[in-house]
């Protein structure tokens, strides 16, 4: 009985001892607490770093303005214009002779319009002739009473003739703008990004012709989580980059405009910032890191 008491006395000395190495084991193989990780795209802790589109203001497809058919094309993708360049021609011919013929019209008109002004100042010659002679008592006041009423009749005339003339004009002047909108023109400075016409193509109001878009100011369009409503405020600036370009790029921009509201349905608010100076690498439509700091 003694040496069974004192044969689990031994045991619990050794499941005791074991006990304290499993626990001494188990306490050195647990990791040490890991520091809270950014939310958003990456970042670090005082970092958040968010991703947009790069954009521009000045982007547009333009349209034919009237029906036709595209005689040359004087611009490919690629091309750099300047506002108001051709970039294609519709045919003019039959607008052209239009255009003269109203021209002819107009001036036909300002020749009728002299030759009454020219007859009426010889009516008014007239009339003040009559009026002495009828002071003198040489003729009668009817005679004097037909010379009135010719030379009044004859300023009628006058006016009816120069509102006939300014009535052409204005029919010259439309048909002007309508052939002015044979040639395509670029609405601003910037590059031809596509083509979608080609020469001997018919083409109806509206088609679209050319993509032209600017190539600066250049902006960065991007959302942010609702924790930064009014913690982010207009001339902010912040830091811009793409792995794309070089990791060592970085580009400074500057907040323009902040979305006054929160999307209901993503809990994020829209930024809108302005890439400051030059930056080479950066092109319209590619996808670029925006850095800031946390709330």
């Amino acid at each position: 009985m003694k040496q069974r008491m004192i044969g689990l006395m031994v045991l619990a000395l050794t499941c005791g001892a074991c006990n304290r190495s499993t626990e001494t084991s188990v306490a050195a193989a647990a990791p040490a607490p890991l520091a809270a990780a950014s939310p958003g795209t990456g970042g670090t802790a005082d970092t958040f770093v968010a991703s947009g589109p790069v954009v521009v203001e000045n982007q547009v497809d333009v349209a034919a303005l009237r029906d036709g058919v595209v005689v040359s094309i004087l611009a490919q993708s690629g091309t750099p214009v300047h506002q108001g360049q051709v970039l294609a021609r519709l045919d003019d011919r039959q607008i052209s002779a239009d255009l003269e013929a109203a021209a002819a019209r107009v001036r036909a008109l300002e020749a009728n319009v002299q030759n009454w002004q020219a007859e009426t100042k010889v009516l008014q010659a007239d009339r003040s002739r009559a009026e002495k002679l009828y002071a003198a008592q040489v003729i009668p006041q009817e005679e004097l009473e037909h010379v009135q009423y010719k030379e009044e009749a004859d300023e009628y005339e006058v006016q009816r003739e120069t509102e006939s003339l300014n009535n052409a004009k204005n029919v010259e002047k439309s048909l002007a703008l309508e052939r002015d909108k044979t040639n395509i023109t670029a609405p601003f400075d910037g590059i031809v990004a596509r083509r979608y016409v080609r020469a001997g193509q018919k083409v109806a109001v509206g088609d679209r012709l050319f993509w032209v878009t600017a190539l600066t100011p250049l902006e960065v369009k991007f959302t942010l989580p609702e924790r930064f409503f009014s913690k982010v405020h207009d001339g902010e600036q912040l830091t811009v980059s793409s792995a794309d370009i070089s990791p060592e790029a970085k580009y400074t921009a500057r907040i323009v405009q902040v979305s006054p509201v929160v999307d209901p349905s993503s809990g994020t608010i829209e930024i809108l910032a302005q890439v400051v100076g030059t930056a080479p690498g950066l092109r319209p439509g590619m996808l670029v890191n925006i850095s800031l700091r946390q709330p």
